[in-house]
């Protein structure tokens, strides 16, 4: 008879064959929540261990394991981009580059997103940013409710790209906007990020697949055919980016020293400190 597992997975291109049907098991049977968006069931999988397998975002996994939160990573990643793109300013209140951010009123939704860490680590590393003049204005808690967030918390009903359009924030980060308006922070984005992943040989993970603990010690094979799904179901669509292990290394490896220069997590942990000794064979 297959396990059933509470399942938190998005829609993308790489999980469309296994939500759909279309691949299956007789080991395993997902039991798929809903969330829209996706995120919004981080913080219940992180807090209660709501789900047996979950997708996560990579800083949000590494906040809750320097808090010692009962999940392990799976080498499944479901979301990569580059970051270029999701951060704005206001071009009616004149020009402004990466550059310019020392001392400015800086928007995210969360100190804690992952986008908000891969950003602030290309302005602070490629673009030399001083990450601590820029005054944070936050507008969500942390996933993670043991971590400590001492940015300043936008008033009751305040909407970031409203407060950047208003000239109550000098840019925003983690956003797109059509609005008139609102330019890219980074002026030419392809161009940025072709140089960048030039430099660094890295596409910027946002969001992978963890198991709870308890799965992992005690279904070691359930864990193993939740990997075989998913590499299935992404090898099943075009246009998915592939992540080798060395690929997927570099990536981690990053977001990893991002995260610890921006004290979002207490060291950086090597990569296979992610993975338990059944994820860590996959």
């Amino acid at each position: 008879m297959a396990m059933r597992l509470r399942t938190l997975l998005g829609d993308h291109p790489g999980t469309s064959a296994l939500k759909s049907g279309s691949i299956g098991s007789d080991l395993v049977e997902l039991d798929f929540a809903e969330y829209s968006p996706t995120n919004k069931g981080f913080k219940p999988m992180v807090r209660e261990g709501a789900f047996d397998v979950s997708e996560m975002a990579i800083v949000t996994y590494l906040m809750a394991k320097s808090f010692g939160k009962p999940m392990v990573l799976l080498p499944d990643v479901v979301l990569a981009r580059f970051q270029h793109g999701h951060a704005l300013y206001n071009a009616r209140a004149g020009k402004l580059a990466p550059r310019d951010l020392n001392g400015k009123r800086v928007g995210i939704r969360s100190f804690t997103t992952t986008t908000g860490a891969w950003l602030r680590g290309i302005l602070a590393n490629d673009c030399g940013v001083d990450l601590d003049s820029i005054d944070w204005v936050t507008f969500e808690d942390a996933h993670v409710a043991e971590f400590v967030d001492t940015t300043k918390r936008a008033g009751a009903g305040k909407q970031i790209l409203q407060m950047l359009i208003d000239g109550e924030l000098d840019a925003v980060l983690g956003e797109k906007s059509d609005h008139p308006d609102l330019k890219p922070l980074f002026a030419d984005v392809a161009a940025e990020e072709k140089a960048w992943f030039g430099k660094h040989k890295v596409v910027p993970i946002n969001h992978m697949l963890v198991v709870s603990r308890t799965v992992s010690d005690q279904h070691p094979d359930v864990v193993r055919e939740v990997h075989r799904l998913l590499a299935e179901s992404a090898a099943a669509s075009s246009g998915v980016p592939r992540f080798g292990r060395d690929e997927m290394r570099r990536s981690l490896e990053l977001i990893i020293d991002y995260s610890a220069q921006q004290k979002l997590i207490p060291r950086a942990f090597a990569v296979d400190e992610l993975f338990d000794d059944v994820t860590r064979a996959l």
